[in-house]
């Protein structure tokens, strides 16, 4: 705790900032010195500062290219006396994003591997590998310290395997949400070494399917380095992640202590393990492993899984088939009821899913969306409710008109064989797309197929008896349990990301959509009880009275969205930049310029809730999308512009413009710039981009075919040449390029204006406002 304390107490810790580059250095190699004073004999610790340049293109964002210059990395190895052929890496950032302390992410992580440091460098027992420690200083900036390391220091041609140290969330449990690429003894090494394991292959498939808008220096590792490794996260309370409130006194210390244990008991598992120096023998096959409610971890190899869920679907098939077609004088006759117990479940979901999504775009729609953002239960009551009631009302009108006068038992046992054979074709369909995850759906056939062949007596005999429900139930308990374990896990990752998820993606939607997934999946096995009580009329009335209480309350708007309690606080994000623009045509000659503070909040409800508090914010203008610029000619710091409403609200009233550093540019490209910039390129009509000097030399185009430059440098760095290739028409009278360059100031005497400074104060205390200065400059060639 110390550590985390005295890292964080630096303050932000932006790239390129002193804070960053030599503050936090310097405390990072003071430790490190006296943590090697007092080490054993048995061990050698080296010591190096690295401070890389280079450039790559990723595809995350939409795809963009990364530039980098003088960025900072302390490597640290611990080695036996006699040296090691081969290492396992550990991983962390120092760095933080702009106006926050950065403790989670990834303060923490860094003050734990600097403890794991210390205690293995005092262990009398030598290791039989390396263990390279990376205190990393650039990764808030898309990932570029870890791609220096990789692509270009000597120790990396050591490394064997990883452990990444990452931060979602402030503070709580830290999750394996990526492992491999295949190398299932990883994996085995955190089952066995782990303390607390807590993992999950459905959060590795959910993140690298792309919905949660993030990345790690996992993906530098896997595809720039070829290294397999282990993605550990803190994920509780997101909602103060990469803000002002992301501080050393909300990570308890059980949570420090409890990461230091599986880290250190795994790290060093690997550092002795014969594996490591043979891993590309180990290393085909993918793994299914999740843990049982956080006291262990089970794990398999995916191909024993898929053998396993293959045979779970071929019984579920065999027993609905026979007991469909015997006797084979009423086989049609029984196929009919099945198949048509089968389309009403089908059809109840569908109902079930429209209804709800309804409910959820009229609520944004009259601008009350988020209104569960701070409390939770009110999506459950809002839109949980919402869909329990559409479920049972579809089935008891089929019962009402549909099966009318039909005996209940037999309803009850066809509408169970129909659930059942839903969940036994997810099953196939799942495992064959080759996820892991299929194992949930293995769950829900084998245990209640299990449970109705042990109860199929006493229900044929006595019906709904207290003695069948109490079996059911207790047959029903294992995925039930798991259900709503994995349900909470998803939906604590979740909710805090709709916060951040920018304007154009309706967070009641993407919530109610979860609640509807969740409430089919849980309610899949109780359809049939609809069709075996005598009535649903009380359970209609309650769960329409809540569903409708609520509905009204949160439109009359009593559920504030946000919250700035002390010990939870729950805050809007909103970004604003004091930007001075200027566009200059073919011949250098400013045709235009202006200057303003751009207002971008973080989620849908845009910047509707703060108006109030800053009226003046009505009067101003929008700004259009500048069409001949690249990028709509706004100051994007990253290609995130598909996630914005396009027409942004851009303050001028009330401010008079302020020249900063200027950005100069040469027809040879020569740029003196901060430490932050984005740079912009649109090929004009008939005109290509074939090639530049940056990454591998093949352009990356962004969402939209415009292309994005992200550039940064450390402490100090030469001016950033650059050149492009273009083919063009023979005829080019307007140019053949336009390339726009934005510079960002996030700290220092430029980083925020007086009237910048003077407007955020008006921001209410429940914002998270992040503010810094910017220039846009517009060029053709």
């Amino acid at each position: 705790r110390e550590y985390l304390d005295n890292i964080t107490a630096i303050g932000p810790r932006t790239v390129g900032s002193p804070e960053n580059e030599v503050l936090a250095v310097n405390y990072l190699l003071e430790q490190i010195r006296a943590i090697e004073r007092e080490s054993t004999d048995a061990h050698k610790i080296s010591v190096d500062i690295q401070r890389p340049t280079g450039s790559f293109s990723i595809d995350f964002l939409g795809g963009f290219t990364s530039y980098y210059a003088n960025i900072t990395n302390v490597v640290v190895k611990l080695e036996p006396r006699n040296g090691a052929q081969h290492a396992v890496l550990s991983n962390c950032h120092f760095d933080s994003v702009p106006n926050t302390p950065g403790a989670s992410d990834d303060a923490v992580s860094c003050a734990v591997m600097l403890e794991i440091l210390n205690t293995l460098s005092k262990s009398s027992e030598p290791l039989q590998h390396a263990v390279i420690f990376l205190f990393n200083g650039a990764e808030e900036n898309i990932l570029q310290a870890s791609h220096g390391f990789i692509t270009q220091h000597e120790w990396a041609k050591s490394i064997r395997a990883f452990i990444n140290l990452e931060a979602a969330g402030v503070g709580g449990k830290e999750l394996v949400f990526q492992t491999g690429p295949e190398n299932p003894w990883l994996v085995q090494a955190y089952v066995v070494a782990a303390k607390h394991p807590f993992a999950s292959v459905v959060a590795q498939e959910i993140f690298q399917s792309g919905i949660i808008p993030a990345d790690t220096d996992f993906r530098i590792y896997r595809d720039f380095g070829n290294v397999p490794g282990i993605d550990l996260a803190f994920i509780e309370n997101g909602y103060i992640y990469h803000t002002e409130y992301d501080t050393s006194d909300r990570i308890l210390t059980d949570s420090i202590q409890r990461a230091g244990d599986n880290i250190l008991a795994v790290l060093k598992y690997l550092a002795t393990s014969d594996k490591l120096a043979k891993s590309f023998e180990y290393r085909h096959g993918n793994v299914v492993f999740f843990d049982v409610l956080g006291l262990f971890v089970l794990a398999y190899p995916a191909r024993v899984g898929t053998i396993m869920n293959y045979i779970t679907a071929a019984i579920a098939f065999l027993y609905l088939s026979k007991k469909v077609l015997q006797p084979r004088t009423r086989a049609i006759h029984n196929l009919k009821k099945f198949f048509t117990a089968f389309s009403l479940t089908l059809i109840s979901w569908v109902c079930t899913l429209v209804t709800v999504l309804i409910v959820a775009v009229f609520i944004s729609l009259i601008g009350r969306s988020l209104s569960w953002y701070t409390h939770f239960y009110v999506s459950v009551f809002l839109y949980g409710t919402a869909a329990a009631t559409k479920l049972i009302l579809v089935h008891t009108l089929a019962k009402k008109f549909f099966y009318k006068n039909m005996n209940e038992q037999y309803l009850g046992d066809i509408f169970f064989d129909a659930s059942l054979m839903i969940w036994s074709i997810a099953l196939a369909v799942i495992t064959q797309m080759g996820l892991c995850s299929a194992f949930i759906c293995t769950l829900w056939v084998a245990f209640p197929l299990l449970a109705k062949l042990m109860i199929h007596k006493e229900f044929s005999q006595k019906g709904a008896s207290m003695k069948f429900v109490m079996m059911y139930m207790l047959g029903m308990f294992v995925p039930y349990l798991y259900m709503m374990y994995l349900s909470w896990t998803v939906f604590e990752m979740f909710t805090p990301i709709m916060g951040r998820s920018g304007s154009e993606i309706l967070p009641d939607v993407v919530l109610a959509g979860f609640i509807v997934v969740i409430t089919m999946i849980l309610s899949s096995y109780f359809i049939n009880f609809i069709y075996l009580v005598k009535s649903t009329k009380t359970t209609l009335i309650t769960l329409t009275t809540v569903f409708v209480v609520t509905l009204i309350l949160v439109c009359s708007g009593i559920f504030f969205p946000y919250s700035s309690d002390v010990a939870n606080p729950k805050p809007k994000r909103v970004f604003l930049q004091h930007t001075s623009r200027r566009f200059h045509d073919l011949d250098g000659n400013m045709v235009k310029s202006d200057s303003g503070i751009w207002i971008n909040g973080f989620d849908y409800n845009g910047i509707s809730h703060i108006t109030p508090h800053v009226p003046e914010i009505n009067d101003t203008i929008r700004t259009p999308c500048e069409e001949q610029a690249p990028f709509c000619g706004l100051p994007w710091i990253l290609p995130v512009h598909f996630m914005f409403r396009l027409q942004r609200k851009f303050r001028v009233a009330g401010l008079h413009r302020r020249k900063l550093a200027a950005v100069t540019v040469s027809h040879t490209p020569r740029i003196l710039c901060p430490s932050h910039m984005s740079l912009y390129v649109r090929p004009h009509e008939g005109s290509a981009l074939s090639t530049w000097s940056f990454g591998d030399g093949m352009p990356v185009a962004s969402l939209g075919g415009d292309y994005f430059v992200f550039y940064s440098h450390g402490l100090q760095a030469t001016p950033w040449h650059f050149w492009l290739e273009l083919t063009a028409p023979e005829k080019h009278s307007d140019g053949i390029v336009s390339l726009a360059i934005a510079a960002h100031y996030f700290f220092g005497e430029d980083q925020k204006s007086p009237q910048l400074y003077a407007l955020l104060e008006r921001f209410p205390n429940w914002t998270f406002s992040s503010g810094w200065s910017c220039t846009y400059d517009l060029f053709v060639f």
